[in-house]
């Protein structure tokens, strides 16, 4: 099985980051990234499974590819309409899709382009070969849970921890803990900082022995205060108003996947096109036409009539029509031959008082023979 945790220095050297991307405007993506799923779950009223499965999936997306190729919001949807299925709590893409139409503004929602299905279902089958169709995803609640009955006390605030713990849990899906530690140890960060903020010392548990310094000694091993500090850290900076996010957001609209980048490029990082606009290439203006040479010739009529003298209509008479009685059309061999070209008539000069303006008193040189008269 692929190994899906990473260290800092993987976080720092993601394709977005080669792509131009910076670490505190990655940071922003994911976040709104992971938010745009947590909402569009309660808004469909899935379950926290469902919603964390799809976090991690988009998370796990984005150590493979950038965010200038794939839009997070069309990202978003695909990886929540795959976790609905993985999970037994699918929803409709249309659903989906119409969830996030509600949810997102006019300029957000332009990522999705104009056939929003088309683009989600393009995406879910790069989705699964980029998280190499591993699609059972552990999370930190099952292990919360086990690890609160195993601790002693006061009922009302081992309640009231825990309770806040599973704040926590839904929290960090915003952050990269995921990506970065096992559901077990960061359901121990979590206690361990609900513990701390709720005043609730854990000084008694079931299963306690004298090797235990802690109590998360009995169900994890190896796990420093540096650890745990790290991921809390982690959670805590999320409350923390930044200036970045009181801010504006100044990226422009993101293209569709499937405008974003050529298809057959499009599961690559898509080279750096502008600083200032990451999302759609810069066109180069064409070089200027060089300038016609003007011809001076006779000016041509724009309007040819019967009347013109000099431009008998038609050329030659017509050859009479076979009379077509009832039945079926006459073969082929019975048609008329083609009549050969005549030789040109001589030249006449008619005497008009615009003759010489547009048509010059003899045959224009070089002209085919064949043509008629003028």
């Amino acid at each position: 099985m692929p190994n899906w945790y990473y260290d800092k220095k993987d976080l720092r050297n993601t394709p977005s980051a080669r792509d131009g991307v910076d670490y505190e405007t990655e940071r922003r993506y994911r976040r709104e990234g992971a938010r745009f799923i947590m909402e569009a779950g309660a808004s469909m009223s899935l379950g926290h499974n469902t919603v964390a499965t799809g976090v991690v999936y988009f998370h796990r997306f984005y150590m493979f590819h950038s965010f200038r190729t794939f839009p997070r919001f069309v990202t978003a949807s695909c990886c929540l309409f795959l976790a609905g299925k993985v999970e037994e709590t699918p929803k409709k893409c249309k659903d989906i899709i119409k969830t996030a139409r509600g949810l997102l503004s006019d300029e957000k929602f332009q990522s999705f382009g104009d056939d929003p299905k088309e683009e989600v279902m393009t995406l879910e089958r790069i989705l699964l070969q980029t998280i190499k169709f591993d699609l059972q995803v552990e999370h930190p609640y099952s292990f919360l849970v086990k690890y609160a009955k195993c601790l002693k006390g006061d009922s009302a605030k081992l309640q009231k921890m825990v309770q806040m713990a599973w704040n926590f849990v839904n929290d960090s899906l915003s952050t990269t803990v995921s990506i970065q530690w096992e559901p077990e140890i960061i359901a121990v960060a979590l206690i361990y900082l609900a513990s701390k903020l709720s005043k609730f010392t854990v000084v008694d548990w079931l299963g306690k022995k004298p090797e235990h310094l802690k109590w998360w000694d009995m169900f994890v091993q190896d796990v420093t205060m540096e650890i745990l500090e790290e991921i809390c850290h982690q959670v805590l900076d999320l409350y923390q108003p930044s200036q970045a996010e009181s801010a504006p957001s100044k990226s422009p609209p993101q293209l569709p996947p499937s405008k974003a980048s050529p298809p057959m490029k499009r599961a690559n990082i898509s080279p750096i096109t502008s600083k200032n606009s990451p999302n759609i290439a810069v066109k180069t203006p064409l070089p200027p036409m060089p300038p016609t040479e003007v011809v001076e010739a006779n000016p041509i009529p724009k309007h040819i009539t019967t009347e013109n003298p000099h431009y008998p209509y038609p050329p030659y008479p017509m050859p009479p029509m076979p009379p077509q009685g009832h039945g079926p059309p006459l073969p082929y061999v019975t048609m008329p031959p083609v009549i050969p070209p005549q030789p040109p008539a001589g030249w006449t000069h008619y005497s008009h008082p615009n003759a010489n303006k547009y048509y010059p008193p003899g045959p224009p040189p070089g002209r085919n023979p064949y043509y008629p008269p003028q």
